[in-house]
């Protein structure tokens, strides 16, 4: 009976081994839970891909906003994320460490600067924390949904990063107007700086001083002018051209009036300077200077003053060295003026036009100038036997350079809303009525040493005794100071109509030369004689004073034009903002 089961049952699983049907049924049972468990886990890696990659979307366009909305980032990257559907956000704070639990965001949000230098490693770009901030770095952790495998893996925490810069850029420069044209004393100090004879008229500088250049159409001509085959903007301002090269490339530019124009063609053809300038010390592009020749940036305004761009660029051809001119007689009141001047290379990385983002500084160049003036007396006898024969006015002036400084572009509500602020400080201006001594007029890193200056010469007849010449020696100074730089700020209206605005000190209330002669100290010289003279003071210092009041007004002229031309100003800085963008925020990282 045994041994009979026994065969059966051999029997049946030979028979269940030759039968496929029955083989794969059991196969399928066995391996089912294995199969469902891997479908799982396969749709929860699905489902985490495709959250990871909203979550970055979501961290991306969060970070485009928070670079869009500079000065309110936070707020701008939550409200961001929660209008996306991104569930309890944490705003994790510096020095925190959040982990998320299910259901939470937590989020980094780290402002900073980006700079897009190809001379920075990638990875050194985003400065975290460095002011002032163009950039955020938004830092995204989550942990995603599951739906069939958390109960055999742990969940996992998903993280996502995005950085996005947003580069304003504004146009702008400092330098000073030409307030009374004088086209004798302009032609004689263009002809000092560019060598040559210049010989403008009044009407030629009023038409340069009203006139603007397109910089970007006055570069792309200085390369044909220079014979470049440059690719961008930046090439062609990283070579040097003579000032002759720089007024004809402006006097070519396309929308320049004709009067204008044949001006600059006249400077062109009768500078003979042949010093070259570094053209990256005039004009400062930014990453403007990154554009293919021919190319303009959008909604940006790249102009500059006709007559500012020359009157730089004289004086970067001019740095370090002096130049005299002899004016003779043409100062009213005055029977002769010298002047001399000297003019400091401005400071390293620092052009007279930038176009480029907050924090960029542009300055003017240190300036010297020494007047040696004779004054046309009118009555010589002063009485009791005095008579004043000759009155001098040995003016010395000294103007640091002004600054400015772009602190912030904004663009509350569009371009329309549009607000750039400058800081900008005016030059210290040191004004001395004395001699100057030794040899270093022209060497800005010693200062200036001052003695007496002879200011007057007189005679003394008393009876018999005739004195023939005494010396009246004197001495002044002044200084006109400033406490700080002062904010200006361009709206629209302003940027579009390139308004110039003014920083000035404050305590600039008189004529500056009349306010060295209020301050006039003086003695007299018999020349050896061993009198005692100083009782004549009284009848002398009053004469002189009025002698040298009589010309304050055009002694000041003629120093504020001297300077104007120059591109500096006593006491006071003008800016000019003449483009300005917010940029466009874009993924950096």
């Amino acid at each position: 009976m045994a041994r009979r089961l026994q065969t059966r049952m051999v029997r049946l699983a030979r028979s269940m081994i030759g039968d496929k049907k029955a083989n794969f049924a059991v196969m399928a049972a066995l391996s089912a839970p294995v199969a469902l468990a891997l479908a799982a886990f396969a749709i929860d890696e699905a489902s985490i891909y495709n959250e990871r990659r909203t979550a970055q979307a979501m961290t991306d366009l969060a970070a485009i906003t928070g670079a869009s909305n500079i000065t309110d980032i936070q707020n701008a990257v939550v409200t961001t994320l929660k209008d996306n559907g991104m569930p309890g956000i944490i705003v994790q704070q510096p020095g925190q460490t959040v982990t998320p639990t299910a259901g939470q965001t937590v989020v980094a949000i780290t402002p900073g600067q980006y700079t897009a230098a190809s001379t920075t490693a990638v990875g050194q770009r985003f400065q975290a924390g460095v002011t002032p901030y163009n950039a955020v770095n938004v830092v995204l952790h989550k942990i995603p949904a599951r739906y069939f495998a958390s109960a055999l893996i742990p969940p996992p925490v998903i993280g996502t990063q995005a950085t996005a810069s947003m580069t304003p850029m504004a146009t702008f420069a400092v330098g000073s107007r030409l307030l009374s044209l004088n086209g004798g004393i302009l032609n004689s100090l263009l002809s000092g700086l560019l060598g040559g004879n210049i010989s403008l008229s009044v009407m030629d500088y009023n038409a340069l001083v009203s006139a603007d250049v397109d910089v970007l159409s006055f570069t792309s001509a200085l390369a044909t002018q220079l014979n470049l085959t440059a690719g961008t903007y930046s090439d062609v301002l990283a070579s040097k051209a003579t000032i002759g090269q720089i007024a004809a490339a402006m006097a070519s530019v396309p929308g320049l009036d004709g009067t204008s124009a044949a001006a600059l063609q006249a400077i062109a053809g009768k500078a003979t300077s042949t010093v070259k300038i570094p053209l990256n010390t005039l004009v400062d592009l930014g990453g403007v200077g990154n554009l293919a020749i021919g190319q303009k940036p959008p909604g940006l305004g790249v102009s500059a003053s006709a007559i500012g761009m020359l009157t730089a660029g004289a004086v970067l051809a001019n740095g370090t060295n002096q130049v005299a001119l002899n004016l003779g007689a043409t100062i009213p009141g005055l029977t002769s003026t010298t002047v001399t001047i000297a003019i400091g290379e401005p400071m390293q990385f620092s052009p007279w036009l930038s176009i480029n983002q907050v924090g960029t500084t542009v300055r003017t160049a240190q300036t010297r100038i020494k007047i040696s003036s004779s004054v046309t007396i009118g009555t010589s006898a002063l009485g009791g036997g005095v008579n004043l024969l000759a009155v001098n006015l040995p003016l010395n002036v000294e103007v640091a350079y002004a600054q400015a400084t772009l602190t912030n572009i904004t663009c509350p509500n569009g371009p329309s809303s549009i607000k750039v602020s400058i800081a900008a400080q005016p030059g210290i201006a040191a004004l001395h009525l004395a001699n100057t001594t030794g040899t270093g007029f022209a060497n800005f890193s010693q200062p200036q040493s001052f003695t007496n200056a002879e200011i007057a010469d007189v005679n003394l007849s008393l009876l018999l005794v005739n004195i023939p010449l005494l010396q009246v020696m004197g001495s002044a100074a002044t200084a006109i100071t400033n406490n700080g730089p002062q904010t200006l700020t361009f709206n629209a209206t302003d940027i579009a109509n390139k308004a110039t605005k003014t920083v000035s000190t404050r305590n600039i209330t008189q004529s500056l030369t009349s306010s060295l002669i209020n301050n006039l100290s003086m003695s007299i010289n018999a020349l050896g004689l061993g009198l005692d003279v100083t009782g004549l003071l009284n009848t002398i210092t009053p004469a002189v004073t009025t002698v040298l009041n009589g010309v304050t007004a055009p002694v000041d002229n003629l120093l504020y034009n001297l300077l104007s031309t120059l591109g500096v100003s006593v006491g006071s800085a003008d800016v000019r903002v003449t483009g300005a963008t917010c940029g466009r925020a874009v993924l950096v990282q």
